[in-house]
């Protein structure tokens, strides 16, 4: 059965738009973003269930304001802007500082689920329960990701 997109819109727009605020610190940035979720939903919508869609559009919010920032190449606005700019230039092939360039190598070797679980743990505090909910993942999944992610950091950092 096909997604009803304009209910999604109605009903989980503003967790969306709040998700995209977040990460982007800029309410129109934010809500460009949050368009662009709900397009990529239109597209895919034969293809979704309507199970999980919560879970779905708050990953979905996730990686396209990373993705922003990416294609921006510009910082977010507000509070913990520094870190998001990090987590979501970390696969960036030209890394401008040290913590980028460590970041950069740290992502490339992970898969790049590792970077949402990444910025929903350490940047928005949640959960090792509600990350696995998010992401589709186990509890302990999500653990040795972020074990790996912490292990991987320290060798990095050791050998440079």
């Amino acid at each position: 059965m096909a997604i009803d997109i304009e209910a999604a819109y109605r009903r989980y727009g503003p967790m969306v738009l709040r998700r995209c605020r977040r990460l982007l610190g800029n309410e129109e940035w934010a809500v460009d973003a949050m368009h662009d979720v709900f397009e990529n939903l239109v597209k895919r919508g034969d293809a979704l269930e309507d199970r999980g869609m919560s879970s779905y559009l708050y990953r979905a919010a996730t990686n396209v304001s990373l993705n922003h920032v990416r294609a921006r190449g510009r910082r977010p606005e507000g509070p913990d802007s520094e870190t998001i700019e990090r987590i979501a230039h970390a696969g960036d092939a030209i890394a401008q500082s040290g913590a980028r360039s460590m970041l950069a190598r740290l992502f490339a070797a992970q898969p790049e689920s590792s970077q949402t679980i990444a910025a929903l743990h350490l940047l928005d505090g949640m959960t090792l329960e509600d990350v696995a909910r998010e992401v589709g993942m186990s509890v302990s999944g999500v653990r040795k990701r972020l074990r790996r992610l912490r292990a991987d950091l320290k060798e990095l950092e050791a050998a440079a």
